[in-house]
């Protein structure tokens, strides 16, 4: 069981570059606007959007490598390319070649999301499944964290602090990308690609107390549909329409518009840049709590109920959010009402989004449907943060919450009405049960 926590936590630190990047921006958002005089528009679309339309392309072709090249190349080509992404948005001198190294990074950020849910699912026992894949999210939140903290500790320290907070992100890209050297490729994978004996050596240290050889039997059964299926199929269409509705109410919490312009949306609520800066750190250190008990409880109690807690916990919290906006509420009333949003998506969709989608699809069309799911959560992760700064400039922010409340209603129901239980199933059992033939 060590060695496939450590090749899972290995495999979940591409998540960590992904929490990282994505966050990491925000500390530099108005420094970037101001020097390069960019409009509202230009600024929020490409300068702060771009790094989004490469995880949107990523995750819409992360399926391809993934199951060409194999998990374990597509996780260390991820690394590559967060670590050029770093060192060429630190020496950028204008917007268009940042953007370009933003856009790589981002390519880098949507690949991960199909390859280390895919890749931890199929090397994790069912039993532990969900910790395991929820690790990835971890490691999510501990880059945001971590971003937020080196942003705060970073700001300030000469007219380019910017590069700096951008740059330092080449450290863990190269140790991670060395890291994956070190872990075997996925046992379903290699059935998948005829290398039964390698599968087989992998499912001994998967499942030492199973017989091996009928396990890599039951991957072959499910395998055996492989070259005339896609995951567009009739017979797919309940686990297809779970992975859109999981990935489109992810985004439409407003969690990735927040996560982007969390200083901004301090500012707008009258708190100075230092401030809000620290508030920031706050809201990765609420994040990565109430992840970690969102992984330990996610084997225990399902992945329903953890849905049920965080959409109840989004509707309250946005609601208030709303309010202190329409009403003008000040001081440390939005920061409070953010940090119990932090906590219920933390909990709740952030925990549960990359295991769910993991799942629900069979074997030889995982890559495929993690794919469509992610490639679903970064096209509107790309859209809603981009129209940020002009929504606030022309609705208002009390009135785009509110839109992010109502979507939660929604969220709630979709759990209650349609959302089946995964914990604890083997992913080939899940298959026959999802599938509907």
């Amino acid at each position: 069981m060590n060695k496939i926590v450590m090749w899972s936590v290995t495999a979940a630190l591409a998540g960590f570059l992904f929490g990282f990047d994505v966050v990491v921006i925000s500390g530099a958002d108005k420094k970037l606007q101001a020097l390069w005089h960019s409009s509202d528009a230009f600024h929020g679309a490409v300068v702060m959007g771009m790094a989004l339309w490469g995880t949107v392309i990523g995750a819409i072709f992360g399926g391809i490598p993934t199951n060409t090249f194999g998990r374990k190349k597509t996780l260390l080509a991820i690394g590559v390319l967060y670590a050029l992404s770093a060192i060429g948005t630190a020496f950028s001198n204008d917007p268009y070649l940042f953007a370009f190294f933003r856009f790589m990074g981002g390519l880098g950020v949507g690949a991960s999301t199909v390859a280390a849910p895919a890749y931890i699912s199929e090397i994790a026992p069912a039993k532990d499944r969900g910790r395991l894949v929820s690790l990835y999210q971890f490691n999510i939140v501990l880059g945001i964290l971590v971003a937020f903290l080196s942003n705060y500790l970073l700001s300030g320290i000469g007219d380019n602090d910017w590069r700096w907070m951008l740059g330092v992100q080449a450290i863990p890209a190269s140790i991670y990308t060395l890291c994956v050297l070190i872990i075997p490729e996925s046992p379903r994978w290699l059935v998948s690609k005829g290398r039964i004996e390698e599968a087989k050596n992998v499912m001994k240290i998967i499942s030492p107390d199973q017989d091996s050889d009928t396990l890599i039997t039951q991957m072959e059964d499910d395998h055996a549909e492989a070259p005339k299926e896609n995951i567009f199929m009739k017979k797919y269409r309940f686990p297809l329409m779970l992975a859109f509705l999981v990935a489109f109410f992810n985004q439409m919490s407003g969690i990735n518009a927040f996560l982007y312009y969390a200083p901004r949306i301090f500012g707008e609520a009258g708190l100075g840049e230092k401030t809000a800066l620290l508030s920031s750190i706050g809201i990765g250190i609420v994040n990565m709590v109430f992840t970690l008990v969102g992984v330990n409880l996610i084997d225990k109690v399902g992945r329903r109920t953890l849905m049920y807690i965080g959409s109840i916990g989004y509707i309250i919290s946005l609601g208030l959010v709303s309010m202190s906006f329409y009403f003008h509420w000040s001081g440390l009333a939005i920061p409070v009402f953010l940090f119990l949003f932090i906590a219920s998506h933390a909990i709740g969709q952030g925990t549960v989004i990359w295991v769910f989608i993991s799942e629900i699809f069979p074997n030889h069309l995982r890559a495929s449907g993690q794919a469509f799911g992610s490639s679903t959560h970064w096209v509107l992760a790309a859209i809603i943060p981009s129209l940020i700064p002009t929504l606030f400039s022309t609705i208002g922010a009390g009135t785009v919450f509110l839109v992010f409340t109502i979507a939660m209603v929604f969220q709630l129901l979709f759990v209650i009405f349609m959302m089946p239980e995964t914990k604890g199933v083997s992913l080939e059992k899940l298959s026959k049960t999802l599938t509907k033939e």
